[in-house]
């Protein structure tokens, strides 16, 4: 028997798989009309793009309008992690070496912590991210994927056998699975990657354990790097990084999978591996690969950088789909909710540039700022938009991760390090409310038929091809 389970179809059952293809798409297309007619709030927001109100929440507020005499205008935009905005607590953290434990305590608990209580909350996450060897062998070194948000999935799921508590869902057995959680997710994220590269690619296998007492932004670059070594402003900008992905309302994808998954009394290892497979969707934390990858084909057909004509002429054969990836976006412009500026791209572009001074990289930076101000010219003036369009957090993440040194398949992964401490938090969050069961409902409009007996079907009538539907 081959040990390919994903064998390739004969020419038979080719040829009857391509017949159900054929029904698939056929019964699986509904009327577009039919969505204004019933009203759908598809993607779970209305005509305006503003999204529908499914819960209440205070782990974080994002905010992109003002409000005057009652009317909602444009503004920057402002995003508050329990109350504290996260421009003010990335000035404060300014004097402090590293700060996404800190985030991380706040959204689990509410307030910043004292010295003390950082300190023992620290020792806590220290205690907890230890990985056995028989798990990293057993579990993450066997069959790796090429996609690490996999890896972390089966990972994730793995580490329910390991719990001798699996699926108590009560508030204090979730925390100690939540802190757990949070503090191996860098090991299991760094080791996946090792697995993957030394399989995939018959490279050398690196195994380096974490530095106690190292933060961890610190112990992800001394894992990932053969060396260990890491300047200390490279430490701080992934910190950064970390702590302006860990959280972002209830309302995004992943985050309220979270709590849709946490509705039905599912485990947590369930819950959160579900969060990672929506984050993995390039919709929603893959962007930040395709801004890079858009990024290195700019500068390859760019001849002069600071020509800023030039630039905008190749961003309009981008969005008239004449270049790059042919779909007509420029990735990491716009977002769903911001409206001037997304807070979080607003802190990461200030160390993105202190990051490419210390690395010798300004003329890349300049390039960036240039298409990141140009291209919102350009689709301005292609678009017809209801609201101004900004840069997203996922224009500059890529290239700080690229000057950070950290591969591209650890990008994702490396916002799901971030985000889950806002995961668990919602969860938490989800589980001391006792909130129903979330089911949101879905409209039939299909047509009701009469059963045929087997012997009664020709195979043609089985389908409606030309339904009012």
């Amino acid at each position: 028997m081959s040990g390919n389970l994903m064998m390739e179809m004969g020419p038979k059952t080719a040829g009857q798989f391509d017949e159900l293809l054929k029904y698939c798409m056929t019964s699986g297309a509904i009327n577009q009309d039919l969505y204004e007619e019933y009203d759908v709030k598809r993607g779970l927001r209305d005509a305006n793009g503003k999204g529908v109100l499914t819960g209440l929440t205070e782990i974080s507020d994002v905010v992109s309008y003002k409000t005057t005499h009652g009317r909602k205008t444009p503004s920057d935009g402002n995003l508050y992690y329990q109350g504290y905005n996260v421009f003010d607590l990335v000035e404060g953290f300014k004097n402090r070496r590293f700060a996404f434990e800190e985030v991380t305590y706040l959204l689990l608990f509410g307030e910043l912590p004292s010295t003390k209580q950082l300190e023992s909350f620290n020792d806590i996450l220290a205690e907890m991210g230890e990985l056995s060897s028989q798990f990293v062998r057993d579990v993450i070194m066997h069959e790796p994927s090429s996609n690490i948000m996999n890896s972390l999935q089966k990972s994730l799921l793995a580490l329910y056998s390991y719990d001798t508590k699996p699926d108590d869902i009560s508030v204090p057995n979730v925390l100690r699975q939540s802190l757990q959680l949070i503090s191996k997710m860098p090991m299991i994220s760094v080791y996946a990657y090792n697995a993957y590269v030394h399989f995939k690619r018959d490279e050398t296998l690196v195994i380096r354990n974490p530095e106690k007492g190292y933060s961890i932004a610190e112990n992800i670059l001394r894992m990932l790097r053969l060396d260990g070594k890491f300047t200390e402003l490279e430490a701080k900008v992934l910190d950064i990084a970390l702590v302006i992905h860990a959280e972002h309302g209830g309302g995004n994808n992943s985050t309220f999978t979270t709590h849709v998954v946490s509705s039905t009394g599912t485990d947590t290892y369930s819950a959160i591996a579900a969060s990672v497979g929506s984050l993995k969707g390039p919709r929603h934390g893959g962007a930040n690969l395709k801004v890079q990858r858009m990024f290195d084909d700019i500068k390859a057909n760019i001849k002069d950088w600071e020509d800023e004509a030039e630039i905008s002429e190749y961003l309009g054969k981008i969005l008239n789909k004449e270049a790059f990836d042919k779909a007509g976006l420029i990735y990491g412009m716009g977002h769903a909710v911001y409206t001037l500026s997304d807070p979080r791209e607003v802190i990461l572009k200030d160390y993105a540039r202190q990051l490419s001074e210390e690395k010798g990289l300004q003329k890349e930076f300049r390039l960036l700022e240039s298409v990141e101000r140009l291209a919102a010219e350009e689709i301005t003036k292609r678009r017809q938009l209801f609201k101004p369009v900004c840069a997203n957090v996922d224009f500059y993440s890529g290239f700080v991760y690229s000057m950070l040194e950290i591969p591209e398949e650890l990008f994702t992964p490396i916002f799901a390090i971030a985000r889950i401490s806002g995961w668990c938090a919602h969860r938490l969050e989800e589980l001391v409310n006792r909130g129903k069961i979330i089911r949101p409902a879905y409209k039939f409009v299909g047509v009701h038929k009469d059963y045929l007996k087997i012997d009664d079907r020709t195979g043609e009538d089985s389908f409606v091809e030309d339904s009012d539907n």
